[in-house]
């Protein structure tokens, strides 16, 4: 690894190449980005091994770190990953390519014609912890929305990330696109994140994605607009109306499917009357797979752990689960007002009317009924790839992919025409 005597200079050399490149990226044809994203997938399947031997430097330094079991999860790049890379960059491609999309026109008295336009928002700086995949994912998005994107990878992605982002090079170049379009930091030095926050000049919004310390530190430092991807504190409560065998199946599918994902479950909430026999159910195939469970109240059962204040609001990410029992669906909520992150919350009943009191009183960005909380992906949403899931209420809410990364602006035609 490199060293840079300045970071801020390094930062703002980076900052000013970005800047550049999307003026040109602005607008260029979707035919172009199309082709540099394929050409991208197809470099990353050519260096498949070239990644893999990458990352095993990676783990190897996660290992030598101390990361946990869940963390080295996310690290760890197989081909199976690599080939979930090529297929969201192919699927990112062949989507629609946002930019210049007439959102809505119209006509006014005085002869003038008005149409809302789809427009890329500029510079992008992503920050992400672990998970080398976002270099393809956060590459895509942000050049099929027509912006440069300036990426900072985890310091445990250093290896893996570089060799991604070269693939993602050698598409810019056989689209004969500027390659300054997808940049990533050089360097593991934390003061590029400091300088990142700060390059205003360049940068026209930043996106974490990461977990609560990173995304603490960004809404506190940054000085460029964020879409903050928040904890996923996830609920999944079962109502009285619940259907046994889907709830089992959800539930564990949930939790157990990946653990150190932001829509893994965190938390159980099961209605009183179905405590003994659907509640009972539900804890032992969990604690059968492995899962520590930190039960309250009636859920406390033989190899539970008795759950504490502490567990309520938690995001384990771990095979860890904390529950309780609840009144009934209006608790429910109010729990998950009080210790959810508005990430992604779901409901397992076949009584419509409590699904529709869960989907009207609760404000997740994602909400789900009777479906595994790990489709909170933007994959699953059929965007190809995700940027993040914001979880705020400004701009982008929710899975953000490539329409999310843009903004717009009025195109207004007349004739000749004047105001009187």
């Amino acid at each position: 690894m490199k060293d840079f005597d300045s970071i801020p200079t390094l930062m703002a050399d980076l900052g000013k190449r970005a800047k550049k490149a999307s003026a040109e990226l602005a607008f260029a044809s979707a035919e172009r980005k199309h082709a540099a994203l394929i050409a991208a997938a197809d470099a990353v399947w050519a260096n498949r091994a070239r990644i893999i031997e990458a990352n095993k430097k990676d783990l190897e330094f996660g290992r030598e770190k101390g990361l946990s079991p869940a963390m080295m999860d996310r690290l760890m790049l197989d081909e199976a990953r690599i080939q979930g890379m090529v297929d969201g960059l192919r699927t990112v491609a062949d989507q629609a390519d946002p930019v210049g999309e007439v959102l809505t026109e119209w006509d006014m008295p005085s002869g003038l014609h008005i149409q809302r336009v789809r427009t890329p928002l500029g510079v992008i700086g992503v920050i992400y912890e672990s998970r080398p995949n976002v270099t393809a994912d956060a590459g895509a998005l942000c050049l099929k929305s027509g912006n440069a994107v300036i990426l900072r990878g985890g310091s445990e992605s250093f290896h893996s990330s570089g060799a991604i982002h070269t693939c993602l090079v050698q598409g810019l170049k056989a689209a004969n696109l500027p390659e300054d379009s997808i940049q990533l930091v050089p360097t593991r030095d934390r003061a590029a994140v400091q300088e990142l926050l700060t390059l205003t000049d360049y940068v026209d919004v930043i996106v974490p994605r990461g977990g609560k310390g990173l995304v603490g530190l960004v809404q506190r430092e940054a000085r460029v607009p964020v879409f903050a991807h928040l904890e996923g504190i996830v609920h999944i409560y079962i109502d009285k109306a619940a259907d046994p065998q889907k709830t089992l199946n959800v539930v564990m599918n949930a939790k157990t499917r990946r653990t150190g994902i932001c829509g893994a479950a965190e938390c159980l909430l099961i209605h009183q009357d179905v405590v003994e026999t659907l509640g009972r159910d539900v804890i032992a195939a969990l604690m059968a797979a492995g899962v520590e469970v930190h039960a309250e109240g009636a859920l406390a059962q033989n190899g539970t752990v008795a759950a504490t204040a502490d567990d309520w609001g938690k995001e384990f990410l771990d095979s860890i689960i904390a529950a309780r029992p609840v009144a009934d669906i209006d608790e429910a909520i109010a729990h998950i007002r009080l210790n959810g992150s508005d990430h992604t919350d779901c409901i397992m009943t076949e009584d419509e009317t409590a699904a529709a009191r869960f989907f009207e009183r609760l404000d997740s960005a994602i909400l789900m009924h009777n479906a595994s909380t790990q489709f909170a992906d933007g994959g699953e949403f059929g965007m190809g790839a995700e940027i993040g899931i914001a979880t705020g209420k400004m701009h982008a809410r929710g899975p953000v992919g490539a329409a999310q990364l843009t903004s717009f602006q009025y195109l207004v035609r007349g004739n000749g025409t004047t105001r009187s």
